[in-house]
Order: C-alpha cells, then structure tokens, then sequence
C-alpha cells in the first residue's frame, strides 16, 4: 500500500482509504466523523491494500436466498429486519468511503459529495445499532449477505458502472421500500424504529441525488438512459422490483425519462 509519510498532512482521500481498511464498527463511525474537509489529494497516487472492506468477523456472510425473513409481529422478527437494515447501512458507509478514495482526478466536489455520504450513513448505522440494542441484540448476531459490496467489487475499476448501479439501483432500492418498513414496524409497535427509517429515507432522498448528479456528469453528452441499459446489463444488475416510489426518485433526480424506462422494466 501507498502510505503517507507521517509529517504529511493526511488528505481527505487517504483518510477515506484507511476508515475503509478499519474492521470494528465502532472505530469505523469515530474515523469516519474525522474525516477531513481539506486537503482533498484529488490526485494522490493510492493503491489499493489486500482485504478491502474492513469489517468485523461477525455477521456471518451467506447467500441473500439464506437470510431469513421473519414476521415484524415478533420482537425477534423486528430485530431481525433492523440488523439487516444496520447491515446495509455498515455497507453503505464502505461503500462512500471507497468512492472517495478509488476515484482519482476528480472535481473536488465529488469526494465532498461522498464525504456527506459517508458521515450520514455513519449516523443511521448508530441510529438502527441503537434500536437493535432495545431488543437485546448487537450488530453480528444474524447472517446477512453482501450484495451491496459485491457489485462494488464488480465496478471497482468503471466509475460510470459504480455510478449507474449502487447509487442509483441498489441503494436508490431503498427510497421504494422504506416507507412500507416503515409502516410495518409502527404498526407493530415500535413507532421509534420507524422514526428512525423517517430520517433514512429523507437522508438516502440526497444521497441517490448525488449518486444522480456525478452519473450525468460522467456521462457527459451521452444518453443517461440508453448508458444505464448499457451497463446494467453489461453488469448483471438485479431487475427492477415495484412498487417505485415515484416522488422519492423524482426528488433524487431521476427525469421523467429514467422513471418511464424503470416502469417499463417493473412491468415487464
């Protein structure tokens, strides 16, 4: 790895790259709220270590088809749903630290984009830890799965196909179905859990919005829609589920366009 000497002033880049090496959870929250504005070290020479995403031994990892649904009727049912929604967030926050660091040369704006990112999911990861423990349970104590990093892993080397496909397919997934999780959970009783997805649907609403915006821009004059066909299945993107919440994804930026041809899709 590429380390920087100890009198250097560590960068916003390489900060990103060693929060992402960090495996404890709690660590990783703490050197993710530390991150620095400046100096960016946009074309600070990185190269990437062996054992990319930190991350703790537990959960056990396992096939999506191997992780449980249970009914949010029992309370280990609910506390089931939100470690998953726990898991997804510890992802989410590798995967904006990754973004920040694997991507050279970039406007400045783009890695202060992904720093937010970084930090807002850093806090819903807190918030779902804090609701889990209500329920006697720790971030590790049910299998989860690791769709979100394997199509990292897949576009570690195609900014466009990291754009197009965890902004703005898989984690943009979660502004259609948080609002029902939501509903669920308070149906069930736990009106603050459902709080709680509030503030990640309003807060995930501007993260697939930058996700939106740095798309277009590598992009350029190409067609957003014919690329993102292009690349999702160049990529084996999973197919489009519905029901699409419409007002979300019109308030992330998705055009008129884009949401006719996920529609298509949906209905297919």
């Amino acid at each position: 790895m590429d380390v920087a000497p100890s009198n250097r002033t560590p960068t916003l880049r390489r900060a990103a790259l060693a929060a992402l090496r960090v495996a404890e959870p709690t660590a990783k929250v703490e050197a993710v709220r530390a991150l620095p504005v400046e100096p960016i070290g946009v074309d600070d020479p990185l190269i990437e270590p062996p054992g990319l995403p930190g991350r703790p031994q537990r959960p056990p990892l396992v096939p999506p088809q191997r992780v449980a649904t249970r009914s949010v009727a029992t309370p280990q049912g609910r506390a089931a749903l939100l470690h998953a929604l726990a898991h997804i967030e510890f992802n989410a926050i590798n995967l904006a630290l990754d973004a920040i660091w694997r991507f050279a040369g970039l406007p400045a704006a783009f890695y202060l984009d992904w720093r937010r990112v970084a930090q807002e999911e850093a806090l819903h990861f807190e918030l779902l830890l804090e609701r889990l423990s209500a329920y006697g349970h720790r971030y590790g104590d049910f299998p989860a799965h690791d769709g979100l990093w394997e199509m990292a892993a897949k576009t570690r080397g195609d900014l466009l196909a990291r754009l197009a496909l965890v902004p703005r397919t898989l984690e943009a997934r979660g502004l259609d179905v948080a609002p029902a999780i939501a509903r669920k959970l308070a149906r069930a009783g736990d009106a603050d859990s459902a709080r709680v997805l509030d503030i990640i649907l309003r807060d995930e609403i501007g993260h697939v919005a930058i996700g939106n915006r740095w798309f277009r821009f590598a992009c350029g004059a190409a067609d957003p829609v014919a690329v993102y066909a292009q690349l999702a299945a160049a990529y084996g993107a999973p197919e489009s589920r519905g029901p699409l919440n419409l007002d979300a994804r019109r308030a992330a930026g998705f055009t008129d366009a884009e949401l006719q041809a996920l529609s298509r899709a949906v209905n297919a």
